[in-house]
């Protein structure tokens, strides 16, 4: 049995900050029902837009495992479907700009009156409190009002864009948790609770080392640092045949770990040179030693480096581009990498979920179609006949799942 069975979430996410926590829930066991507009439904459909404009690649890795039905909320009959379905549910979850849910008539004091227990989940750029409140935010710019750009780049250069998504998906996983947490402490009282998560403030959490080790207790600001990452000779060396992404991270933060990387670059000469002696000596002679590291690199690929440097104990790793994840022999021999047949992509890979548990099993399902499961939700949560799901589509109440079929 998977370990969220019986959990029961109504998915009102877009884009990715949301939507990633609700997948997260999903791929633990909940059942995931998405309510979508029905003429274009969440927006993340259509980034990178495909020929069917409702199934982009950001799309679908965002939102696997789930179901979704059509619904216009805007509607006076739209609105009491979705209120009739909030009872059926345990928890929902929104990650709307401000003041939508509010306009729809949906907040946490309208939902708990017709289901005391549900888990009302709202993430939002910067809270509902505060200067900012009213402000619209996406990930960068939650990543840039956390701190994470300011700690990103050359030293001599300017806050530098991450490339990671970590203020859409870093807050969605930061929801699942609390949404997961509300979830037992339902089991014990039988009440439901509003949750509420800023993306600024979940982004601190991931500059959160950054922060305390080097900024005094708020008192100055971190230093960027590029590649280098501290005591010389972590940093990033080329490798052959030195392509956009042939490169070999290494960190040696430990005399063990340096004895371990001279021993496996065979230069024991390293070992008893006076310059690299002394954690102050290889402060002093950082390029010198980068050099001697950087010319062993530059004879080898970046996996053989990696196979010959890891062996000796030393942490390293090559940096492996986008495509190459997919390919990456280590995560297909962990089942890390799924095959999917998906409609308008055909047969791709896709990556999986990180946490393994051991009892409990859920396999990656593709994500829905625009309103795939509208007519089959209304049946068995609502019981609705076909004639009156004929009425509501022909009113324009819900949407056609063959639309997009």
């Amino acid at each position: 049995m998977a370990a969220l069975d019986g959990m029961k979430v109504l998915d009102m996410t877009q884009y990715e900050a949301g939507t990633s926590c609700t997948q997260a829930l999903a791929w633990l066991g909940a059942d995931v029902v998405k309510i979508e507009a029905p003429e274009y439904g969440d927006p993340g459909r259509g980034v990178g837009r495909t020929e069917n404009k409702d199934y982009s690649a950001y799309f679908c890795a965002w939102n696997s495992n789930k179901r979704s039905i059509a619904l216009d909320l805007s509607t006076d009959k739209g609105h009491d479907l979705f209120m009739q379905l909030v009872p059926k549910f345990d928890v929902f979850v929104e990650n709307y700009g401000p003041g939508v849910v509010e306009k729809l008539n949906i907040g946490y004091e309208n939902l708990s009156n017709v289901n005391p227990g549900l888990i009302h989940a709202r993430i939002k750029g910067f809270g509902t409190t505060g200067p900012y409140a009213d402000y619209r935010c996406m990930d960068m710019i939650a990543q840039a009002a956390a701190g994470a750009f300011s700690i990103t780049g050359e030293p001599d250069g300017p806050p530098m864009m991450p490339g990671s998504t970590t203020g859409d998906a870093g807050t969605g996983v930061q929801m699942a948790m609390a949404i997961l947490a509300a979830y037992v402490q339902k089991q014990r009282t039988g009440a439901g609770q509003q949750i509420e998560i800023s993306m600024q403030e979940a982004m601190t959490y991931y500059v959160r080392t950054r922060t305390f080790i080097a900024s005094a207790w708020g008192t100055q600001a971190a230093p960027r640092s590029g590649n280098a990452g501290g005591l010389p000779p972590v940093n990033i060396y080329p490798c052959k045949p030195f392509g956009p992404n042939d490169y070999i991270y290494l960190m040696p933060v430990t005399q063990d770990h340096l004895d371990g990387l001279f021993a496996a670059m065979d230069r024991g000469d390293l070992l008893i040179d006076a310059r690299f002696e002394t954690v102050q000596g290889r402060y002093q002679n950082g390029a010198a030693l980068y050099e001697e590291v950087r010319n062993w690199t530059g004879e080898r690929t970046k996996y053989e480096a990696m196979e010959t440097i890891a062996a000796a104990g030393v942490p390293c790793a090559a940096c492996l581009d986008t495509s190459e994840l997919h390919t990456d022999k280590h995560l297909r021999a962990r089942g890390f990498i799924h095959q999917m047949d998906l409609p308008v992509h055909g047969k791709v890979p896709m990556l999986g979920f990180a946490p393994r548990l051991s009892e409990s099993k859920v396999d990656m399902k593709r994500p829905p179609r625009l309103g795939e499961h509208t007519d089959k939700l209304l049946v068995s949560e609502l019981g609705l006949t076909d004639d009156e799901i004929t009425t509501l589509r022909d009113a324009g109440v819900i949407g056609d799942a063959k639309r997009f079929a």
